[in-house]
């Protein structure tokens, strides 16, 4: 998963991913949750995304979303427009790293 981020998910701040994986998931490895884990959890994620008011933490859970396809427009996910920046520069990012993988 291409999320890079550090930290504990209990934490103001930095957020890990394996922590952010267990904690809304269930595992620490992607490769391992089944179907309907995956769709438990980002509704978990989403319900969170809507809810966080810290900047880092609310792009950490958009930026989980994004790398499961499901992160919200960052348009309407961003009132910043520097979020919104980042956003779009993340998602190019992304699909540059799948472009790559053909």
């Amino acid at each position: 998963m291409p999320v890079a981020l550090s930290g504990r998910v209990g934490q103001r701040g930095a957020m890990d991913l394996d922590a952010l994986l267990y904690h809304y998931f269930g595992a620490d490895d992607v490769d391992a949750l089944t179907p309907a884990a995956i769709d438990e959890g980002r509704a978990r994620v989403l319900i969170d995304f809507a809810t966080e008011r810290d900047a880092g933490r609310r792009f950490a859970l958009w930026s989980m979303l994004a790398a499961f396809g499901d992160a919200p427009d960052p348009e309407k996910a961003f009132k910043s427009p520097a979020e919104r920046a980042a956003a779009l520069r993340y998602v190019r990012a992304l699909r540059s790293v799948d472009d790559g993988d053909d």
